[in-house]
């Protein structure tokens, strides 16, 4: 029998455009019809491959994966994040962006006058920076600012004992592919908090001078498996206990979503250091969003903004 025109595959009611494609392949046009805003179309998007796999599945395909899933949830805009209680950008009083030479590779050892050193196992972290104002070209030319937490869970410029440090803070360039690496120390997983790295990403290095210049805040959630080992190692001592009083589920920032689209890819070990990758997505057609710093956090009560 010739199926009826009102029997053509729909989502929530609203008919596909595409009705041989997946739900999450049906066009801007059907997404912002269906999704209200960002954080609600990263969890559509999250739910919705997840469901496609699962029908897959069913269905005795062997094509759906977990990291098919995973590369589908992660297709939107990275999810707009607090910069917290520590930015040192010049929110809140310390301002790193301003001392000439944070443009940087190597974020071990403190610059101008500051002279200590984070200790604690090596880290590469890799940003891929791309536009999806421009069809998620290579967002070349962008400054990426980075910050993080010590092995011991303090931030410089502001935690005790290392007020006068501004080590674990840098700003890189994004190359012809949009591209920045950055040379640094695991951080660790401090109360309340699962184990993360902080970045804004602003339109050029002229534009680190004001925070509010920042097209994007955000923060990399890094993997369980990889943090239990790394905590293993001298200095990471209280990041074990921390670990196991937090989830990604329960976490303040990454809770909404499981990190879905901050969780990174790593490679390495103890040894030799870990790799941290991670695709950054930002569009310059929405309006940034980052809530207000959460309380909590080391170093003491978080400095009034």
């Amino acid at each position: 029998m010739v199926p009826m025109r009102d029997e053509k595959p729909a989502y929530q009611g609203r008919p596909l455009p595409r009705p041989h494609d997946e739900v999450v392949d049906q066009g801007l046009g059907f997404d912002i019809g269906t999704l209200f805003d960002r954080r609600r179309a990263l969890r559509f998007l999250g739910i919705g491959a997840a469901g496609v796999a699962l029908t897959a599945c069913g269905a005795g395909s062997t094509g759906a994966t977990a990291t098919t899933t995973t590369t589908s949830a992660a297709s939107g805009e990275i999810p707009d994040e607090t910069a917290g209680p520590y930015p040192g950008d010049g929110s809140n009083g310390p301002d790193v962006l301003a001392q000439s030479g944070i443009v940087r590779s190597d974020l071990r050892s403190s610059f101008g006058d500051s002279t200590g050193t984070a200790e604690g196992v090596p880290m590469t972290l890799q940003l891929t920076v791309s536009d999806l104002a421009n069809g998620g070209a290579a967002f070349a030319g962008v400054a990426v600012y980075v910050w993080h937490c010590t092995r011991e869970g303090g931030y410089s410029m502001y935690s005790d004992g290392v007020e006068d440090q501004n080590f674990l803070r840098g700003v890189q360039i994004a190359d012809a592919d949009g591209r920045v690496r950055f040379t640094s120390i695991f951080p660790a997983c401090y109360d309340g908090r699962w184990p993360h790295i902080h970045f804004e990403v602003y339109p050029d290095q002229a534009s680190i001078t004001d925070s509010s210049n920042a097209i994007a805040t955000s923060q990399v959630a890094l993997p369980q498996d990889v943090c239990q080992s790394v905590y293993q190692q001298p200095g990471y001592e209280d990041s074990v206990a921390n670990l196991r009083k937090v989830s990604l589920s329960s976490d303040n920032v990454f809770g909404d979503d499981g990190g879905a689209s901050q969780l990174a890819t790593v490679t390495g070990d103890v040894t030799n250091g870990y790799t941290v990758s991670l695709a950054v997505r930002v569009d310059t057609r929405t309006t940034p969003s980052a809530g207000s710093a959460p309380g909590g956090g080391p170093g003491g009560t978080p400095p009034s903004r």
